[in-house]
């Protein structure tokens, strides 16, 4: 499976996360990952998918926190959903992945906005995105390869 395939199936499984309690969200990854089905849903993958997919909720309250930060007068309870689940992923692998170069979080981030997000959804993404990386310590905010 592709990087890009990877991280929209992690977007759908954080998307669908906000819509059942906090103890039943590994429990519906689990469905998810039992139901997909194609030709690049590996083991390796799906195993990849939940170990993702737990970290981003293991950091969640920090993400939350950082995005009600710099989205500035708006409240996570606020925001759309879709826009929110596209931050969360992009704030995830810029301040918890080292393996994805922070413009690249951020690039995805404003493709998976513009499929998944209203019209305007994507310049927000970006915005906010970028606010995120601007105040990284300089070592991590050059995450770049």
């Amino acid at each position: 499976m592709t990087r890009k395939r990877i991280r929209e199936n992690l977007y759908i499984m954080l998307f669908q996360a906000d819509f059942h309690e906090k103890d039943d969200r590994i429990g519906q990854a689990d469905i998810y990952l039992e139901d997909l089905e194609s030709a690049d849903a590996t083991k390796k993958a799906k195993a990849e998918l939940r170990e993702r997919f737990r970290n981003v909720l293991e950091h969640m309250d920090e993400i939350d926190q950082k995005i009600e930060e710099k989205a500035k007068g708006w409240e996570v309870s606020r925001l759309a959903k879709a826009d929110l689940t596209v931050m969360r992923l992009a704030v995830f692998e810029i301040l918890y992945d080292d393996e994805v170069p922070n413009s690249v979080a951020i690039n995805e981030a404003v493709e998976l906005a513009k499929r998944y997000g209203g019209d305007k959804s994507f310049g927000f993404v970006n915005g906010v995105l970028a606010s995120v990386v601007k105040d990284l310590p300089a070592g991590q905010a050059e995450n770049e390869e």
